[in-house]
């Protein structure tokens, strides 16, 4: 999972104010129901000491409507300067949680962004298709719908007849399903290029879909499963349909998570790209090594063991060392501060425009409860190698 909607924390200066909210609606008019819960919060920034003009800005963003069907959560963070972030969660967080304080809470926002799943959805039949993108918390978005219509009208085939005329016409209808077929893929091929979806969802027409799939270039065509049951047309059974679409993110999230820890257990077991332990990937964060951050789900809780400890940092995200002697090593001494290492590690991963997955606790050894993939690794790159090459007793971690 990419990190690049955090981005805009990069630079600030804290103190923080962080809101995750329950932004559900009963219906269209329940604007009471989300201020109801945001007044309790406010309440407790107040009392935290948050900037009262700070609060009536978030307060205003808060009261505006998401325009989200369904249950669903949102994530603010704001510093001195106001909102930086506004986010739609997938989810609606546990519990309504609000922070003020010299770092922001990034975890459970990133943990909630780890849910979602940027993607199209491709409505078919012999005519044209409908456009359908997901928003940020991978949520169809019907602002974000358009159509494409082929220019090529013979769409139906004769039903009875015989001689030249009669297979001429079917050819025709044929010729004008392909052609169609290759105007959507054309335009689907131009979007996906340009918004760069994770995964295209196919469906419609069982005989113009295959023909959609053929059309498409092969990047799109790499990101494409066709998902049965959805139409341009009514009548369609939507739940069902619904149903299917979301075990296919769900498979696709699955799939997405097990491809990086693959990765991480191939690399670790031949002492190659991955490393795990504190201490190691902070070495690693520090030379922008670090093509995906990895930490077990038990650790984006607040009472995490790697919550618990701490690193030093600098005011640039890859300056972090795991004492002040490491960092003034590196020549920092101006902006050098404490900082919670969980935090720690996803602000440098940020930085360097890593990726950052969750794993299921056990699914993957992680000593304190974090590895990472690298880009690339030297002999200077920290290993986790069999004592008997390093002769490093110092090595040996508890795994937890």
């Amino acid at each position: 999972m990419k990190l690049d909607w955090l981005k805009p924390l990069l630079g600030r200066t804290g103190p923080f104010t962080t809101v995750y909210l329950d932004a559900t609606r009963a219906d269209a008019a329940g604007e009471t129901e989300v201020l109801d819960r945001w007044k309790g919060l406010r309440r407790e920034l107040d009392r935290q000491g948050a900037p009262a003009a700070l609060l009536d800005e978030i307060e205003e963003r808060v009261t505006t409507q998401t325009r989200v069907p369904g249950p669903h959560g949102r994530v603010l963070i704001a510093d001195s300067e106001g909102v930086a972030i506004d986010r739609v969660l997938a989810d609606p967080p546990a519990s309504n949680v609000a922070v003020h304080g010299p770092v922001p809470s990034l975890l459970p926002a990133a943990r909630a962004a780890d849910e979602a799943v940027s993607y199209l959805l491709v409505q078919v039949d012999r005519q044209g298709a409908d456009l359908w993108w997901s928003d940020e918390a991978g949520r169809l978005d019907a602002r974000q719908h358009e159509v494409v219509e082929g220019d090529h009208d013979v769409i139906r085939k004769v039903r009875s007849g015989d001689g030249w005329a009669h297979r001429r016409m079917q050819m025709r209808a044929e010729d004008s399903w392909e052609r169609n077929a290759e105007t959507v893929a054309a335009e689907i091929d131009r979007q996906v290029v340009e918004r760069c979806p994770e995964l295209v969802i196919l469906t419609g027409d069982v005989r113009e879909v295959p023909l959609l799939h053929e059309a498409l270039g092969h990047r799109t065509k790499e990101l494409a499963v066709d998902v049965p049951g959805g139409s341009r047309a009514e009548g369609v059974k939507q739940d069902a349909f619904d149903e299917r679409v979301q075990a296919t993110l769900e498979a696709f999230r699955a799939r997405r998570r097990e491809e990086v820890l693959d990765r991480f257990r191939q690399e670790q077991g031949r002492a190659g790209a991955a490393v795990t332990q504190l201490g190691d990937v902070v070495a690693v964060l520090q030379r922008g090594q670090v093509s995906e951050l990895v930490l077990l789900e038990s650790v984006s809780t607040p009472a995490s063991a790697l919550a618990e400890r701490t690193v030093w940092v600098g005011p640039d995200p890859l300056q972090i060392a795991v004492d002040r002697a490491g960092l003034e090593a590196m020549g920092v001494d101006e902006g050098a501060r404490e900082l919670r290492a969980d935090i720690a590690v996803v602000r440098a991963a940020l930085g360097q425009d890593a990726g950052l997955t969750f794993a299921v606790d056990g699914s993957v050894d992680l000593i304190d409860g974090v590895g990472a993939v690298l880009r690339w690794h030297d002999p200077s790159t920290p290993s986790e190698s069999l004592l008997t090459q390093s002769g490093d007793r110092t090595r040996v971690h508890d795994v937890v």
